[in-house]
């Protein structure tokens, strides 16, 4: 069944993988981006283009989530469009990397804007046509770091993704009973074949971050750099994301799995994930809510 799918932050990386890989599959993808007939206008360009030679649906359309206009604007027209939204992956966000004392409160709230409030403000926009539909399926696009290994130097980063994952597992056990699906992708550190890393921002507060980097050992910070790209294998592949992304979506409802780790980088949180995951489920069983670990499917008319 083709799907009608949006996918925010698919301007590059991760998020244009998923939205091509999707459009592939025969779903018709939205890749949403700020800019489109700004900075982006070469993007949507490309993206046309390449849908034209691949005769696949994929779109592309204007979206700010750190905006609710925008956000309303571009739910409005897809519904209008179709009259559903099937899938939302939760894919928007910014790294940034430095000193996590040379980051301004400033800089922090709006990472946390773009990582974390970004989605419960297309959350807002899109649930209710999926509780009118009593179906739907969220994706988020969530980190290793989570529960994983934390080097330094990305503090600012992964505290929003944490955010971002505590949301996602709220909303799955309050949305359940909805018949509406959430399965979190967790991402390894791909430091190769994305743009994450260097599109990375970095302190406002230059001469703080100065002050740490002459009080660390010599080259501290390059030496963090080098060995986490040690971590990325050579044969590494990010588009292992977007076709992960791609069976999730095509398997039948109420199958798809919560949580699914892909990590080259081996960083522990393959390991610490599914422990995490069980003690949560086991204390929805234990206050009697066991059936919120699930969807709730409504019958399909024969």
């Amino acid at each position: 069944m083709s799907l009608i799918i949006l996918v925010t932050g698919a301007s590059s990386g991760f998020g244009r993988m998923i939205a091509t890989d999707l459009a592939a599959a025969g779903h018709t993808a939205y890749a949403s981006m700020r800019g489109t007939d700004g900075k982006n206008a070469k993007t949507v360009a490309d993206i046309a283009s390449a849908a034209s030679g691949q005769k696949i649906d994929l779109r592309t359309i204007e979206l700010d989530v750190q905006d609710e206009t925008s956000i309303d604007a571009a739910i409005g027209d897809i519904m209008r469009e179709h009259g559903r939204i099937d899938v939302v992956v939760h894919n928007a966000g910014h790294m940034v990397f430095g000193p996590l004392e040379a980051f301004t409160p400033d800089q922090l709230a709006e990472l946390y804007d773009v990582n974390v409030l970004g989605t419960q403000r297309l959350n807002r926009a899109v649930l209710p046509h999926m509780r009118a539909a009593k179906a739907g399926l969220l994706v988020w696009t969530s980190s290793t770091s989570v529960m994983g290994g934390i080097p330094p130097l990305l503090g600012p980063y992964f505290a929003a993704k944490a955010g971002m994952d505590q949301i996602a597992v709220s909303y799955a056990r309050e949305l359940a009973p909805l018949g509406i699906e959430t399965s979190i992708i967790v991402p390894g550190a791909y430091t190769k074949g994305t743009n994450h890393f260097p599109n990375a921002g970095k302190p406002a507060d230059e001469a703080r971050a100065k002050e740490c980097e002459d009080a660390w050992p010599d080259d501290f910070a390059q030496r963090i750099q080098t060995s986490l790209a040690a971590t990325d294998p050579e044969d590494s592949d990010p588009g292992e994301i977007g076709r992960a992304v791609v069976q999730i979506v095509g398997m039948p409802a109420g199958k798809r799995p919560f949580r699914t780790v892909i990590d080259p980088a081996n960083d522990g949180s393959a390991v610490t994930m599914p422990v995490v995951d069980r003690v949560r489920e086991q204390f929805l069983h234990r206050i009697g809510f066991a059936e919120l670990l699930h969807p709730k499917i409504a019958q399909r008319p024969d």
